[in-house]
C-alpha cells in the first residue's frame, strides 16, 4: 500500500490524501452517510479506530477532535429515495462522491473502506478491505459518518418514536422488525429491503 498511513505509523501518506467511509448500508431505514477526511500526518489520538468498535462515549470525544485537527472533512448522503432508485451499493458510492465533492482541500488521492468503489473522475483512489481499522483517515471517516447518521436517526426518532432508532439507528434488530410489524413502515423505510 504505497499512499495509506496505518493507524499506529507516523506519517506515509501523501499530504492531502483522504480517507472515505460509509454508516448505513445495512440498516432498514434512512439515508446511508458517508465521510470524507484528511488528516493531518500528526493527528494520532490514542483510541481512534474503526467506529464499529468505539462505544459511543468514545465516537463522541473523537467527533469534535476529528472536526477541529483534520486539514479537511465532509459529511454527506444518499436517500430512502436514491437506495431505492440505484440500489444501496450504488447510493453508498453517491455519498462518497458528494463527501469527496464537499472538502474544502482537494484530495490527492482517495483510500476507500471496503473492496469496491465507483470510480470518481479526478480523482485515483485505492480499496483497501478493512480500510477503517488500518488507517487512521479511514477510521475518523468511519466516526463521522457514523455519528452524524445516529445523529440524523435521533432526530427522525422524535417524529416516530415507536421504531425505536434512537437505540437502533435504523439497523435490523428484533425490536425494530416488531415494531414495523406492529405499525407497518414510516416514509423513511428502505421499501425494498426485507423489512420483516
Amino acid at each position: 500500500m504505497p499512499h495509506a498511513t496505518p493507524l499506529l505509523a507516523t506519517c506515509t501518506t501523501q499530504l492531502y490524501e483522504a480517507g472515505l467511509d460509509e454508516a448505513g448500508r445495512g440498516c432498514l431505514a434512512g439515508p446511508v452517510f458517508a465521510a470524507a477526511v484528511i488528516l493531518p500526518p500528526d493527528f494520532i489520538p490514542p483510541f481512534l479506530n474503526d467506529s464499529k468498535q468505539l462505544s459511543a462515549k468514545r465516537r463522541a470525544v473523537l467527533r469534535p477532535q476529528i472536526c477541529e485537527s483534520a486539514l479537511a472533512w465532509a459529511v454527506a448522503q444518499a436517500s430512502v429515495e436514491e437506495i431505492a432508485s440505484f440500489n444501496i451499493a450504488q447510493a453508498s458510492y453517491l455519498a462518497m462522491h458528494r463527501a469527496v465533492r464537499a472538502l474544502q482541500v482537494v484530495p490527492t488521492h482517495l483510500v476507500v473502506d471496503g473492496n469496491r468503489f465507483r470510480p470518481l473522475a479526478g480523482y485515483a483512489h485505492t480499496c483497501v478491505i478493512g480500510g477503517d481499522g488500518l488507517y487512521r483517515h479511514i477510521a475518523a471517516a468511519s466516526v463521522l459518518a457514523k455519528t452524524f447518521r445516529d445523529e440524523h436517526m435521533d432526530n427522525l426518532a422524535r417524529e416516530f418514536p415507536e421504531y425505536g432508532w434512537q437505540q437502533n439507528a435504523g439497523y435490523p434488530t428484533a425490536a425494530h422488525r416488531a415494531a414495523i410489524r406492529a405499525h407497518g413502515p414510516s416514509p423513511h423505510h428502505r421499501m425494498g429491503f426485507r423489512l420483516l
